[in-house]
């Protein structure tokens, strides 16, 4: 009976002592758990002005600064598809805005101008 409680306190005790965290371990879980987002990139790709219209207007891009906290960067960028050219392949046009959060009604504003430009490019298009 002596020789089977010492190999069970022992067998006890390790199992014990092999489940619990150390503090280095906690912190680690600690990190992995917080998220934090340092840039806010959305793109944006159409095939005409009605998908243009219908898919973002100036309210969502106000909506993506309430994704950034503090000063962060955030960019915009829109892909306006075209026609088959001749050599077969799609044209298309690119316009992208970039800033930082703390200057929300500055980028707006742009993105405004490149979301009008847009609609005069497909309108010209037609």
């Amino acid at each position: 009976m002596k020789k089977l409680i010492l190999p069970l306190l022992l067998l006890i005790g390790s199992l014990g002592f092999s489940q619990t965290k150390s503090v280095e371990e906690i912190e680690i879980i600690k990190e992995i758990e917080e998220t934090k987002v340092e840039s806010v990139d959305v793109v944006v790709t159409v095939d005409n002005i009605e998908e243009l219209e219908s898919t973002f207007t100036i309210d969502d891009i106000k909506e993506m600064f309430d994704l950034s906290e503090g000063k962060q960067s955030v960019s915009f960028k829109l892909v306006c598809n075209g026609e088959v050219m001749f050599n077969g392949k799609k044209s298309n046009m690119t316009y992208k805005v970039e800033g930082t959060s703390d200057d929300e009604e500055a980028f707006v504003k742009r993105v405004e101008k490149i979301r009008n430009a847009a609609i005069k490019y497909y309108k010209n298009k037609e």
